[in-house]
């Protein structure tokens, strides 16, 4: 739903979803989680909150 009202409100702006990597292995390996990523709605960024390093940048 935010990205259909940011692209209607501002349109150049790109969306960017971060997430700890434990999120990322219990969401965004399954399935539905893959589905997301398809549809490329918003880039994701994958970091260790312990570490404060970025693991994965999925365009």
């Amino acid at each position: 739903m935010y990205y259909d009202v940011l692209k209607k409100t501002d349109p150049d702006r790109e969306l960017f979803l971060a997430v700890p990597e434990e999120i990322f292995a219990d969401l965004f390996e399954e399935p539905i989680g893959k589905l997301l990523l398809e549809n490329q709605r918003f880039s994701l960024i994958v970091f260790n909150p312990f570490a404060e390093v970025i693991q994965k940048w999925i365009p």
